[in-house]
């Protein structure tokens, strides 16, 4: 057991190296490419004259500039198949044009990270796995230096024999050699994924970037998703529950026209059941038309705020300038935004008259909502609006509201949308 428990603290140190191994033996020719090229001017003694010396420095520099992306992608498909080391693609370039994409992709600073990586970093580790394989080699052959001697015709042996304790230092120093090359391999190999990782993937600021364009898009997608929700669920209780109350109120109306024989109390009943069905079936229509409107899907947010400011117990102006339709998540938002500022008003401003402003700047929508009302409104009030506030929030919209004492309120929102 203890000879054992000896033998495996002897080959730990070689688990899984054969695998760093492999991965330093594949970079040295991608890795070397970039400094074969630059030397490829000065094989037979180099250019003498200055502009010939510029020539042949530029060049292959504007070679291997232009070669980074294949390179890139050969480096990053050598850690990916050997190391299982998943470097993170950077995001596309974008630009009108090839040359506004390749002007682009000069001024990102990632394209100079990959570059000096290919130009100095790999080499230089390239250069220093190429060495570790040399050493593997020849500290293999001094360990294995006792087989080479036994290998040897007896007779040629025998006369050998004096170098025997010669061979026992070079074993021994061969497999420290081999020690040592396990430990390099697996340094290199950690080195070169650091270097790899920071200089041809993405750095901290722009995963953070990629991170928060995700997390934007998916949160799109949720309203998006949430939205459609709301639209079912809009259609089924028009067209199942409140179908179902109206035609219940209908036959509970035709009895009380037609049954003119019931006693008192059974057409007291049958009064109160019609007049809670009307009841709820305009508590219904309110309800479906909060979650979203049927006119502002069909006919878009003009349509529907006029019909909140035909709607309103008091004046209303409404301006509404919107070129071009926004998104329907947004244009929710603004419908919302606008009736819950109203039916404030109504509930808390004692106000005479409103105004509602909604425009187009850029790319903001912008909504303004303003009263004559005694003022004093918070979005710790109580009223709603801090809910409103995070309503618009969803949308990275902006909300602020001025309401000094005595008045005027003005509810402001901005939401961003596409020009």
């Amino acid at each position: 057991m203890r000879i054992t428990s000896v033998a495996r603290v002897l080959r730990k140190p070689f688990d899984g190296v054969g695998r760093a191994v492999a991965f330093l033996t594949t970079g040295i020719l991608v890795q070397l490419a970039p400094l074969l090229v630059l030397a490829v001017p000065w094989l037979n003694g180099g250019p003498t004259e200055a502009l010939s010396v510029i020539v042949a420095v530029l060049v292959p520099l504007s070679a291997v500039a232009l070669a980074t992306p294949v390179l890139t992608a050969a480096q990053t498909a050598r850690f990916r198949t050997r190391l299982g080391v998943a470097i993170p693609r950077l995001p596309a370039v974008a630009g009108a044009s090839r040359a506004d994409r390749a002007r682009q992709w000069l001024r990102t600073p990632a394209t100079w990270r990959q570059i000096g990586y290919h130009l100095l970093a790999g080499p230089l580790i390239a250069l220093a796995g190429a060495l570790t394989l040399l050493l593997w080699a020849t500290a293999g052959v001094a360990a294995g230096v006792y087989a080479w001697i036994w290998a040897l015709p007896p007779e040629t042996r025998v006369e050998h024999l004096g170098y025997t304790t010669q061979a026992v230092y070079v074993t021994v120093t061969g497999l420290a050699g081999l020690y040592g090359a396990a430990w390099l391999s697996r340094a290199l190999t950690r080195l070169d994924t650091r270097a790899a990782t920071a200089r041809l993937g993405p750095s901290r600021a722009e995963l953070l970037q990629m991170r928060v364009e995700e997390v934007t898009e998916s949160r799109a997608g949720v309203l998006d998703a949430a939205d459609a929700e709301r639209r079912r669920i809009e259609r089924d209780l028009h067209d199942g529950a409140q179908q179902r109350l109206v035609s219940m109120a209908v036959n509970l109306g035709l009895a009380k026209v037609t049954l003119k024989d019931l006693p008192d109390d059974a057409r007291k009943v049958i009064d109160e059941a019609h007049r809670e069905a009307k009841e709820a079936i305009a508590e219904l229509s309110n309800l479906v038309r909060g979650l979203h409107p049927a006119v502002l899907e069909d006919r878009g947010l003009d349509a529907a705020l006029s019909g909140i400011a035909e709607r309103a117990p008091l004046p209303v102006g409404l301006t509404v300038d919107l070129p071009v339709r926004p998104a329907p998540a947004v244009e929710a938002v603004a419908y919302f935004v606008v009736s819950e500022a109203l039916a404030n008003v109504v509930k808390h401003a004692r106000a005479g008259r409103a105004d509602v402003r909604v425009e187009t700047r850029g790319g903001i929508l912008l909504v303004v909502v303003t009263d004559d009302g005694v003022g004093g409104a918070a979005p710790e009030g109580g009223t709603g609006l801090a809910g409103l506030a995070k309503r618009v929030a969803s949308v990275d919209g902006t909300f602020s509201i001025s309401s000094p004492a005595g008045g005027p309120t003005v509810v402001t929102v901005e939401l961003p949308c596409a020009p």
